[in-house]
This record gives structure tokens, C-alpha cells and sequence, in this order.
């Protein structure tokens, strides 16, 4: 795998077995529907979905409350993005 394609599923939850600190501290970028999403706690490539934080509601664990969403999902190292805007 190219260290410039991010994973194709990948969670900001340290307790998922998606999450993955060094790519995290790297920076992704995430276009979802061809917008600038900056609110996703966790997507899936080949599944095209995302899942996003529903304003400030925690649940019950203290957890915040996510909904998943359906569509197009690009994401993107954000150091290169900055690299190639020089």
C-alpha cells in the first residue's frame, strides 16, 4: 500500500479497530459529496459511507452521538494537499 492513499476505513475512536493514531496525526481530509466535510468521526471507502457527530449529544457512555451517512467518500492527506498548493 502507497503511504500516500489513505485507509479505506478509518475511525478517530481509540477504542475501534479502525483507529490508527500515526495516519490520525498525519491528517486526513475528508470530501464527502463533494464537500469539505471537517465533523466525520469515521468512514469506509468501499462501503461510501461516513459517520458524523449529531451536534454536541453524548449517549449514555458519555460517547458522542454519531448517525452514518450514505454517499461518495474521497479522502485525503492533508500534508500533501498543502504541499501540492505551494
Amino acid at each position: 500500500m502507497s503511504d500516500d492513499v489513505p485507509p479505506d476505513r478509518l475511525s478517530n475512536d481509540p477504542r475501534s479497530p479502525f483507529f490508527n493514531e500515526e495516519i490520525l496525526r498525519r491528517g486526513i481530509g475528508i470530501r464527502f459529496k463533494g464537500q469539505e466535510r471537517t465533523n466525520v468521526e469515521e468512514y469506509c471507502v468501499s462501503e461510501g459511507w461516513i459517520r458524523v457527530a449529531v451536534g454536541r449529544t453524548l449517549d449514555r457512555k458519555g460517547n458522542p452521538m454519531t448517525m452514518k451517512v450514505n454517499g461518495s467518500v474521497e479522502p485525503y492527506f492533508r500534508d500533501l494537499e498543502t504541499k501540492e498548493g505551494d
